[in-house]
């Protein structure tokens, strides 16, 4: 059950969105920016304001790998899990992260969440990754976990 700030931190998004042709996407990334995970109370309301299933909620934040149903931790690695990466490497890097952080995709260990994400744009430097906002060409492990330590 959200808190009256939260309930209302909701409100404000789902009013600031009112009018808006398909307003879903839209809306889930303000809740996540607002929360820093998209937490299931808002779900139902969500779908309430939208005049659709709470089904079709949940469907869209479990089809995209970028919504979370939980926090994130202080710092997020993203790996790219596309194809031009995948021939660049990306698996063993996916593979070397995953043993250095001590999780899988989609998980949090200690101070870290792992995510898959799907092309970067760095296809002519791949294996390419994110950490917590900044790209990195030509990834390895190393240089992963030296932006994760700064």
């Amino acid at each position: 059950m959200l808190d009256s700030a939260a309930n209302s931190t909701l409100s404000d998004i789902l009013a600031a969105h009112s009018g808006l042709e398909g307003p879903l996407l839209p809306i889930l990334h303000a809740v996540q920016a607002a929360f820093g995970h998209i937490p299931q109370d808002c779900l139902p309301q969500i779908a309430a304001h939208l005049n659709i299933s709470k089904a079709e909620v949940h469907g869209v934040v479990t089809f995209y790998h970028d919504f979370r149903e939980a926090p994130a931790a202080k710092n997020v690695v993203k790996i790219c899990r596309a194809e031009a990466c995948q021939a660049m490497g990306a698996n063993g890097l996916a593979d070397a992260a995953k043993a250095a952080i001590g999780c899988d995709f989609h998980e949090t260990a200690g101070d870290v969440t792992l995510e898959p994400i799907f092309c970067l744009g760095l296809c002519a430097c791949g294996p390419a990754a994110m950490v917590n906002g900044q790209l990195i060409g030509r990834a390895t492990v190393d240089a992963i976990m030296v932006k994760v330590r700064a």
